[in-house]
C-alpha cells in the first residue's frame, strides 16, 4: 500500500507538519478542518457559514482522495462555544443526516479565536 498525502494549500500544513488528509489503502483520514476559505483568505463570523465552509473544505480533501461525503464513517466535532451548537447542528444535519457516521462532539478551545468549529472525519472508500 502506498500512503498518499493531500494538501489544501494552507500555509499551516508545512509549518506545523501535517496533511489535510492521508490516504492509506481504502481509508481516508481528514485532519481537523476549520471554516477558512483558503481561496479568499478569510473566515466568516457566522457559525453556520463556517460549518458549511468547513464541510466544503473536507469535501475537497475527500474528492482528492477519491472518496465522497457519503463514505464518511466517523466524525469528530470541536466547538469552542456551546451557544453556537444549534446553528452548527442544522448544517451538520443537512449534510450527515442520511449518512449518519459515528460521531463525537466536544466543547473545547481552538487555536484561533475566530474559529467556531473544527471537524475531523474518517472515510472508507468503496471497494
Amino acid at each position: 500500500m502506498t500512503r498518499k498525502l493531500i494538501s489544501s494549500g494552507s500555509e499551516f500544513e508545512r509549518k506545523i507538519g501535517y496533511s489535510r488528509a492521508v490516504v492509506e489503502g481504502e481509508w481516508v483520514f481528514v485532519s481537523g478542518t476549520t471554516g477558512f476559505d483558503y481561496a479568499a483568505g478569510s473566515i466568516s463570523d457566522d457559525p453556520a457559514e463556517q460549518t458549511q465552509q468547513t464541510l466544503r473544505n473536507i469535501e475537497a480533501a475527500l474528492d482528492q482522495a477519491g472518496a465522497l461525503m457519503t463514505d464518511v464513517v466517523r466524525a469528530n466535532y470541536i466547538v469552542p462555544d456551546v451557544a453556537d451548537w444549534p446553528a452548527i447542528t442544522e448544517v451538520l444535519g443537512a449534510t450527515f443526516g442520511d449518512i449518519r457516521p459515528a460521531a463525537t462532539a466536544i466543547v473545547a478551545g481552538l487555536v484561533d479565536p475566530r474559529m467556531k468549529i473544527e471537524i475531523e472525519v474518517t472515510a472508507k472508500k468503496p471497494a
